[in-house]
């Protein structure tokens, strides 16, 4: 049986991080996972420990999604884990579409898949209209530059192999690093698949991608696309 690690990064989650933890034990108790609490300033650490069913590890600073996530591939690697499955904390993932992940890695068929909201219909939570348009850039840009279709580019629901693991333990992008990480892993030669999955709207709370910060986000993360387009190679697989 393969050592699967569900990596939930969370920042102010304390109105939703039981709930998630339980959602996930609750569907595989044999699971582990690995809270990355990235300081926050409400009681997420205190609730993630009291369920006494999750790894928690403080960071003693704000880094953002990025470091937050790559802090539990470092964990995954150290811990010889054989998947990682990146897990938002808000509450927007279901807990059993996790087995739809799973599967291609287990079969040996990808490297890292992502769980999509635009594989096919579905009338699951898709976000905004303005996030959708960017997301369907990205789209759009990434079948050009790495030649694989991912259409659903900013997904934080994503599992790995025990390889990407590694490769990402020491080269994940940082701030809003979801649509880097697809080109950075396509231009390195990991395969990469989809699932359609169902998401719902976060339980409570805010995002931190609201109001204005979508359009500042596609123009950050445009840039950062065109930026690792001109950097070589880090691996050949």
């Amino acid at each position: 049986m393969k050592k699967i690690l569900v990596i939930i990064p969370a920042y102010n989650e304390a109105s939703n991080i039981v709930n998630v933890i339980e959602g996930v034990k609750a569907e595989n108790p044999l699971w582990h996972i690995a809270v990355i609490n990235d300081a926050s300033k409400d009681n997420t650490e205190k609730h993630a420990e009291e369920t006494g069913k999750a790894f928690v590890i403080n960071l003693p600073c704000n880094l953002g999604i990025g470091g937050a996530v790559q802090t539990g591939f470092k964990f995954a690697k150290r811990y010889n884990y054989d998947i990682a499955l990146q897990f938002d904390g808000d509450g927007q993932h279901k807990a059993s579409e996790i087995y739809k992940l799973l599967e291609p890695i287990e079969r040996e068929e990808a490297d890292v898949v992502i769980g999509s909201r635009f594989c096919r219909l579905s009338n699951g939570f898709k976000s905004t209209i303005i996030r959708r348009i960017g997301i369907k850039l990205f789209e759009i840009l990434n079948s050009c530059l790495i030649k694989q279709k991912i259409t659903d580019n900013t997904s934080g629901f994503r599992a790995y192999n025990k390889k990407s693991i590694s490769f990402l333990s020491d080269n994940y992008p940082t701030d809003y690093p979801e649509p880097e990480a697809v080109i950075l892993l396509g231009r390195n030669g990991f395969h990469i698949e989809e699932v359609m999955v169902d998401m719902q709207e976060r339980q409570s709370g805010v995002s931190s991608i609201s109001g204005l910060k979508p359009a500042y986000y596609m123009i950050k993360v445009l840039l950062a696309i065109f930026v690792n387009t001109l950097r070589p190679k880090i691996m050949e697989k």
